[in-house]
């Protein structure tokens, strides 16, 4: 199959429209000719630095135009990044992500970012980061370093994106994808669903991702998880299978892209999740903390995965 990335938005909104069976078995044909069904990749999410972002982005609890009781907390020590990867190693991650609430970070910033990738490639393995706006020498100086990914999320259509982030445009997250690329790092972008979105905008979100010159290496699929104290705390519920119904279209869509099940899925059961890696996920993030919002425990996963005979790796596409 020859990956497309000139989708259109009826194309993408006629894939949601689909019967869900359907849908899924789509998806998961998709899924097995580039990657072993049995296989999920395991990530560990590390905040680096924790609250005061100048940001205002309606579902984050690190925001300071909210007050969600989050303690702030400074750049982490070089010692204290090593011990969480060493241990997150220990527990069966294959990649060690750190992020960083910033707006974008500034060079001198830049320069513990640098030391702090390079302890995490001395334990062998992968390294991503997410810290906000790059600019093209800045994503350069990180890909000398050795990292791998950066994640920098769309979160919603182009459309939507005004009602829940008014601190910058899509446009600026458009150009740090491309500095990021332009770089030689792999790129981690996806989305946040359950922002009282409507479908048309996660159709827009998929299209948006779909269409770039390149598809991302990584997509992490996020379900909100409502904070009290943030404008979304009140948000109305997704329905599970429209969840699904978006982890299938992103993964027909973008068929050599890792889809990570990422925020939201402490609240999924086991049924729900399976349904998402029949979907074509193939990544999560392991450990009982994602930045500030709870995720399952590490035994819960190792428990779920010996249930559905999934094995814990690095996902290699074909």
């Amino acid at each position: 199959m020859s990956v497309r990335t000139d989708w259109s938005r009826e194309e993408i909104a006629a894939l949601y429209d689909l019967p869900l069976l359907e849908l899924v078995f789509r998806a998961a044909s998709v899924h097995r000719q580039h990657f072993d069904p049995q296989a999920v990749q395991i990530s560990t999410l590390l905040s680096i630095k924790t609250g005061a972002c100048p940001e205002d982005c309606a579902y984050c609890p690190q925001s300071a135009h909210f007050k969600t009781g989050l303690e702030v907390e400074r750049l982490l020590a070089l010692n204290e990044v090593r011990s969480s990867a060493s241990a997150a190693k220990a527990a069966g991650a294959t990649r060690f992500c750190m992020g960083a609430a910033w707006r974008a970070p500034r060079d001198k910033d830049v320069d513990r970012l640098v030391d702090m990738v390079g302890v995490v490639r001395e334990l062998g393995m992968e390294t991503c980061l997410t810290a906000g706006m790059l600019k093209p020498e800045q994503a350069q100086r990180l890909r000398a370093a050795g990292l791998d990914y950066y994640n920098h999320n769309l979160d919603t259509s182009p459309e939507y994106y005004p009602e829940i982030i008014g601190t910058r445009c899509y446009q600026d997250r458009l150009d740090t994808l491309q500095a990021v690329r332009e770089a030689g790092l792999n790129v981690c972008s996806g989305g946040i669903v359950g922002m009282n979105e409507t479908r048309s905008d996660r159709v827009g979100l998929i299209h948006a991702l779909a269409t770039l010159p390149a598809h991302p290496e990584s997509v992490p699929i996020n379900r909100l998880v409502k904070v009290a104290g943030t404008p979304l705390q009140d948000a109305a519920e997704l329905d599970d299978f429209e969840f699904v119904r978006t982890i299938a279209v992103a993964r027909v869509c973008m068929p050599h892209s890792v889809v990570r099940l990422s925020a939201g899925r402490e609240s999924m059961d086991a049924s729900l999740q399976a349904l998402c890696f029949l979907a074509g996920a193939n990544s999560i993030f392991y450990g009982e903390k994602l930045l500030t919002t709870g995720n399952p425990e590490v035994q819960a996963d190792r428990d779920l995965f010996a249930r559905l005979g999934l094995k814990g790796l690095g996902a290699c596409a074909s």
